[in-house]
């Protein structure tokens, strides 16, 4: 990739990766592949080294009370649907909100062919979902609360804690779909009663694509979707209950979890509070120069607000799919235009009928040039739709 290229699109993927990541990937498959916990040889007890390290240092970020409590997968996604699909049961409850991605939306739609019952909670596109408002929608049978920490399209925040508190006080479990913060913002899963803790290993985390995890609170007691083999209890044609083993059938992405584990080490070496306070600052320059263009209206909380490193953003008399195209092609600059996988999210912002939004979302190891580039290159968009 050129020098010139600018990278704005790390609310799908985070790009560059730091250069321990791809040392750790590349010395893992050279070097440590084994298949862990399958073999008793010295390529498989390295690569199960890999897999303990890894979650150890997961457990270390969440401030998780045993790193056994943190299950792999292989995306956000799949950690959402295990704790969606193993935890309801016909005749159940579920709270939401309105402005979650797919990965939560569609399991539950799918659910609902199955009698599960849900709500969507209208969500405030500037304060997030409101835990009064939570609380007003409980019924006898509700059997769990999931929502976003920060939304993939506005970048509003969700008040975890406060939601948390309240399902803890009243013994309905948690689901925190943790795609946009994970690595991003501090997140104590014992500080904050979370029950579960979805994050995907290549946004904020650092790591490559195709890792991920969930975080179940120990003693909280959950059906497997998947059953297989784990390495362990070999003799049985039962799934063990034994955590992790429990919830990883299959072969794990050993290389995927070193490049997982490098970013993670660049995260904790450079600490979280750092990470946040640098992309706050990125974010409120670019929505500060986007505030003085004519004909761009910003979806979602300005720069003053609570929010996310996610600027959505509607161009006038261009679609969001052509200044997506135009930045790439006329300016190096990566940003995403369309609906973001998230049609409820848009539904609330009024931006679904006409196509979506352009989507910017900076990270850690982007700089202010960066983003006056993008700035410039928004100026030039207007001017073309305009002629």
């Amino acid at each position: 990739m050129g020098h010139n290229f600018v990278y704005l699109d790390n609310a799908a993927t985070s790009f560059p990766k730091p250069e321990s990541v791809y040392e750790a990937v590349n010395r893992a498959l050279r070097e440590e592949c084994g298949n862990p916990g399958r073999s008793g040889h010295r390529l498989s007890l390295s690569a199960g080294r890999i897999v303990s390290e890894t979650r150890v240092l997961c457990a270390r970020l969440f401030n998780a009370r045993s790193p056994e409590s943190i299950i792999f997968t292989n995306n956000a996604t799949t950690a959402l649907n295990m704790a969606i699909k193993g935890m309801l049961r016909r005749g159940d409850h579920v709270i939401t909100s309105t402005i979650e991605h797919n990965s939560v939306a569609r399991p539950l739609k799918h659910s609902e062919r199955s009698g599960i019952e849900v709500t969507k909670i209208p969500t405030n596109l500037h304060r997030g979902l409101d835990a009064s408002n939570v609380e007003k929608a409980m019924r006898p049978n509700t059997a769990l609360v999931v929502c976003s920490h920060i939304s993939n399209v506005t970048g509003t925040v969700n008040d975890i804690a406060s939601i948390a508190e309240f399902c803890s006080d009243t013994g309905i479990p948690f689901l925190v779909d943790a795609a946009q913060s994970a690595g991003v913002r501090p997140i104590d899963v014992q500080s904050i009663p979370i029950d579960f803790l979805a994050f995907p290993g290549h946004k904020g985390l650092l790591g490559p694509q195709g890792t991920g995890g969930l975080y179940i609170r120990p003693g909280l007691d959950i059906d497997a979707i998947l059953h297989g083999g784990t390495g362990s209890e070999s003799e049985s044609l039962i799934q063990p209950e034994s955590m992790p083993e429990k919830f990883e059938s299959g072969t794990l992405n050993t290389p995927g979890l070193a490049g997982l584990a490098a970013g993670i080490r660049f995260i904790l070496e450079t600490g979280t509070e750092n990470i946040k306070r640098h992309e706050t600052a990125l974010t409120n320059r670019l929505i500060e120069g986007i505030s003085g263009i004519a004909g761009i209206n910003i979806i979602g909380p300005g720069p003053s607000q609570n929010r996310g490193s996610v600027v959505s953003l509607q161009i006038e008399n261009c679609s969001s799919a052509d200044a997506a195209l135009m930045m790439d092609a006329a300016f190096n600059i990566a940003v995403r235009g369309g609906l973001h996988c998230a049609p409820d999210a848009h539904r609330t912002a009024g931006t679904l009928g006409s196509g979506g939004t352009v989507r910017i979302s900076p990270n850690f190891l982007n700089t202010e040039d960066d983003i006056d580039r993008c700035v410039m290159a928004l100026e030039a968009v207007i001017s073309n739709c305009s002629l």
